[in-house]
């Protein structure tokens, strides 16, 4: 067994050998063992232990991994630059004013009456093709253009006869004589701002079926919500299937409060409890909906002056406003719609819906020149900022 033991013993010594050369080396930078720790490091045998010590990094790679501390960070790298950066892109793309706002809305109104402007515009141009002055036959097809445009015969009839009157001699001149007397009759019939000291401020909302009084609604809530107002929005359509459910999910949309009562109730109820729901919570705004009628149904044209009578018994001066929601693709029964309405309940503005799909937005003109009521709002399309103030300039120019 001698042989063994001489092996042993070199082992041995080839172990002491490799334990001893960290130590002894003197040109090595890391700190020397302390006596304790290298008689702790040749009692320790055991195999896990050793291998643990392996996987532990040591100081110079903590020291190439550790973070830099906070105040030996540069003030003038990176961080700064891109702080700049993002300071230079902010001055670059100020926010819209109010102007870029306008300019934005007019661009989406040309646009949605362009089938209006290609029947209107693209027919003048047809009138007046080869054509040098104005005579009988010019006027006369102008005269046929303008009522196929919905604009109205005793409306067509004033503009043929201001036309006659300016003795124009060249063709040229015509279109922007007519762009001005249409201007001036909308002009003339644009609405004033409501100004009312009463709070809550209380507005009745009517129309016959499908004109789009619940959209309206919703939309109207939604811009007073916008400005700062409080908005409460109350559900007197009960008759109509799914009507309630409708105008709760326009008042989500809007973050308006919302009145509403068990399917079929009484709607001047409705009302009653909307205005005192509003009254009670401090809003500033009423929109009470309605079900559709016939207008030439009298008996129900009168539940709608028994709504109005029980809005006033609860709030004195109330209804400050009755809006009526025409449907711009009905044409000249628009005109009979509003009429009647107004007869049974002296209407205070209008609001007409659904221009953008209909190519005779003439009937714009015949209302304002034929009634004494001034269009309040246009609606020329389903987002929820698609309904607008009316602003004749506007209209005038996107329809030319």
């Amino acid at each position: 067994m001698g042989w063994f033991k001489k092996k042993k013993n070199k082992k041995k010594k080839r172990k002491d050998k490799a334990v001893a050369e960290p130590s002894s080396s003197d040109d090595s930078d890391e700190p020397q063992p302390l006596p304790n720790e290298e008689v702790l490091a040749g009692e320790t045998n055991d195999t896990d232990s050793r291998e643990i010590d392996d996987d532990l990094p040591d100081d110079e790679q903590l020291e190439k991994t550790a973070a830099p501390p906070v105040e030996d960070i540069d003030p003038e790298e990176p961080q700064t630059a891109v702080d700049e950066d993002l300071t230079e892109e902010i001055d670059i793309e100020p926010p819209p004013d109010q102007e870029q706002k306008k300019a934005g809305y007019f661009k989406r109104l040309r646009n949605r009456l362009s089938r209006t402007r290609q029947s209107f515009s693209s027919g003048l141009d047809r009138v007046f093709v080869g054509k040098k002055i104005v005579d009988d036959e010019v006027l006369e097809e102008l005269e046929e253009l303008l009522i196929t445009s919905d604009i109205g015969v005793q409306t067509t009839m004033d503009l043929i006869e201001r036309l006659s009157k300016a003795k124009v001699a060249d063709v040229s001149e015509v279109k922007q004589i007519l762009k001005d007397e249409i201007l001036s009759i909308l002009g003339s019939h644009e609405p004033d701002p409501v100004e009312t000291q009463a709070s809550p401020h209380v507005v009745l909302v009517v129309g016959v079926n499908g004109v789009g009084k619940t959209t309206t609604i919703g939309k109207i809530a939604a811009s007073a919500q916008a400005s700062g107002k409080k908005v409460l929005i109350g559900a007197a359509d009960t008759f109509r299937a799914a009507a309630i459910e409708q105008l709760a999910i326009w008042a989500e949309r809007a973050d308006a409060e919302f009145v509403k009562h068990r399917a079929n109730a009484d709607p001047a109820a409705v009302a009653f409890d909307a205005v005192a729901a509003a009254s009670a919570r401090g809003c500033d705004i009423v929109l009470i909906d309605t079900a559709g009628r016939l207008h030439t149904k009298s008996n129900l044209m009168e539940e709608l002056k028994k709504i109005k009578r029980t809005v006033s018994k609860q709030l004195e001066g109330a209804p400050h406003e009755i809006l009526l929601v025409l449907d711009a693709t009905t044409g000249q029964n628009a005109l009979s719609q509003a009429r009647l309405f107004d007869e049974a309940l002296d209407l205070t503005g209008l609001a007409l819906t659904k221009l953008d799909g209909t190519a005779k937005g003439g009937i714009v003109i015949s209302i304002c020149s034929t009634l004494n009521i001034p269009l309040q709002y246009i609606g020329v399309g389903e987002q929820i900022d698609d309904l607008r103030l009316f602003d004749a300039e506007q209209f005038v120019e996107a329809l030319f």
